[in-house]
């Protein structure tokens, strides 16, 4: 055995991308362990009746560091695309374009302008420093001001997380939202004017096939360099030692694969609980108390070309269950077929509670009703209804989860020959191209000989933290 053999838990962006510059840079041999019968994890993509869909919305953002984005065109050439974005948010019972344009600015409902605009001279007032006792909401409102976080941010806050804004932590506030202030939020206004704007601004990528091509590609990318890639591969256990042993199941029989190396992009909860010997109580119970929201997808086959020419619609309102609604075909810009559309309703939840349980019928009605009552009913026939439940969409960042996080990556950290990282891993709510470049870090930290530079990657862990998730 290779003295850097590295098995992979998890064939999603991070994992697949790690498998490939192993052995592109020729710093090891890796086996990719994935428990779907297809890669991508939650950024992967199925069809539906022939059009490609994505496990919710997702795009690949301009902010993707140039060497990534550089590997990414190289891999997927034509197929990747460049698309203008052109949402809108429903505020105040009205539509406004999103991101918010400086034409869009006149279309405010007054209310809420002069809200806004009489926060902003507040904000001429000498402020107070960040405090121990600051909250998603403290941080919030003290940089974008009342009125946007009370009709906006909180209301969408809740519903994406399902607690009350004050009982999330700081740092979600400070990861989750880009325009974290008046000013940068003006800055990014001020971004969609021709002449101002920076490059990218108001575009993002995105593959013709879905979003799952970019997991494709790199999955095949990895494969043609070496690597080897299982599908319906669930890990059940992991002795660790040296080297260390996974029990694997794989088409209904058990088998053990060794490595010196394992990485994981998997839940760091799930992770912890599939070693052996069996992590200290305290470990187990910080992991019990990392929580992560639910979501439930509803995909709803429509008898028309197009749904409307907007690629998502946001709707931070309590008034309605979903979060956002896409049209996969407006993505990719894609043409065929003539007689039909998707769209993707997105519903966060709890595991069990009612959303979770709902028929598919039931699902679709209430998103049937969802749209009437914002202007934009459905009227065309309704052809099929396909749901998908994630049961760790987004990790939520309870006030006081900062000790329970740190205890078990401490202990983590502390495994000869194991690593964690990507979205699951670390229990950041990242973009692709972030988990990407957590990927690329770990690939510069192991050295063709089977060192693995934990300093370094210590220096790369510091840098992760600074990650803001692009809207």
């Amino acid at each position: 055995m290779s003295a850097n053999r590295v098995v992979i838990l998890g064939g999603g962006p991070a994992g697949l991308a790690a498998a490939w510059q192993l052995h592109a840079r020729r710093r090891g041999t890796a086996v990719v362990l994935e428990q779907r019968d297809e890669v991508g994890g939650n950024a992967g993509s199925f069809e539906i009746d022939g059009i490609p869909v994505d496990f919710g919305s997702h795009r690949l953002h301009p902010a993707c560091a140039p060497a990534i984005l550089g590997d990414l065109r190289e891999l997927l050439r034509d197929d990747l695309l460049e698309r203008p974005r052109n949402g809108r948010i429903r505020l105040h019972g009205q539509w406004i374009g999103f991101p918010i344009r400086p034409a869009d600015a006149v279309h405010l409902p007054p209310a809420f302008a002069a809200g806004v605009f009489l926060d902003a001279l507040r904000k001429l007032a000498p402020r107070h420093p960040g405090r121990e006792n600051d909250t998603f909401a403290s941080v919030l409102e003290s940089g974008l001001g009342r009125t946007i976080c009370r009709d906006f941010y909180f209301p969408y806050a809740y519903k994406i997380w399902g607690v009350r804004p004050e009982m999330l932590s700081a740092i979600q506030a400070r990861r989750r939202v880009s325009a974290g202030s008046i000013g940068k939020m003006l800055r990014k206004v001020a971004g969609a004017v021709p002449g101002l704007k920076p490059a990218g601004a108001g575009r993002f990528f995105y593959p013709r096939q879905g979003f799952g091509q970019i997991s494709r590609a790199l999955g095949e990318a990895a494969r043609k360099a070496g690597a080897e890639v299982r599908l319906r591969a669930r890990v059940r256990a992991v002795q660790v030692g040296a080297p260390h042993r996974l029990e694997v199941e794989v088409d209904g029989g058990v088998e053990t694969i060794a490595c010196d190396h394992l990485w994981s992009t998997i839940p760091i909860t799930v992770l912890a609980r599939l070693l052996k010997p069996a992590a200290p109580p305290p470990v187990l119970d910080a992991a019990a108390r990392m929580t992560y929201r639910a979501m439930v997808l509803v995909y709803v086959v429509l008898g028309q070309r197009q749904f409307t020419p907007y690629d998502a619609h946001y709707f931070p309102g309590a008034d309605l269950a979903l979060t956002r609604l896409s049209e996969p075909k407006n993505y990719s810009a894609r043409a065929e077929p003539t007689d039909r559309t998707v769209l993707c309703a997105e519903i966060p939840c709890s595991i069990d509670d009612t959303t979770w349980q709902a028929t598919d019928a039931e699902l679709a009605e209430t998103i049937a009703q969802s749209l009437a009552r914002c202007g934009i009913p459905i009227v065309a026939p309704v052809i099929g209804v396909v749901t998908r439940r994630l049961p760790q969409a987004y990790p939520i960042y309870l006030n006081g989860y900062e000790p329970h996080f740190e205890c078990l990556d401490t202990w983590m950290r502390e495994l000869p020959g194991v690593l964690t990282f990507g979205r699951q891993g670390l229990f950041a709510h990242d973009n692709t191209h972030h988990t990407i470049a957590m990927a690329y870090g770990a690939v510069d930290c192991m050295r063709s000989d089977g060192h693995f530079d934990r300093d370094r990657w210590r220096t790369y862990r510091v840098e992760f933290e600074s990650h803001v998730v692009e809207d």
